[in-house]
């Protein structure tokens, strides 16, 4: 039975650990090609969420932010799961 189940959980952190790697493979490739440095990157992702948090509950974890190419031009592409819509957004103090 203990067998069985570190099978179970050991491929799904395998997975996981797989997921992980492909995507810090991805976005240094990324970095790459763009001339972005990760801190750039890091900081951009930072900006976009701050500003998206005033008025939407958002899944922080899962968002992703990307750059692609295409034939005559380059896009920011962002996935950002929305949990709900605040009632009331939060403004910035001015001062």
């Amino acid at each position: 039975m203990l067998e069985i189940l570190s099978r179970i959980f050991g491929k799904e952190a395998s997975q996981a650990s797989k997921n992980v790697a492909r995507e810090r493979l991805r976005l240094v490739l990324m970095h790459d090609r763009l001339e972005i440095s990760p801190q750039i990157m890091e900081a951009l992702r930072d900006d976009i969420i701050k500003v998206i948090t005033n008025y939407l509950v958002i899944d922080e974890g899962a968002t992703e932010i990307a750059f692609e190419r295409g034939k005559n031009s380059m896009a920011l592409v962002a996935s950002i799961p929305v949990l709900k819509m605040k009632r009331i957004p939060q403004k910035k103090d001015t001062g």
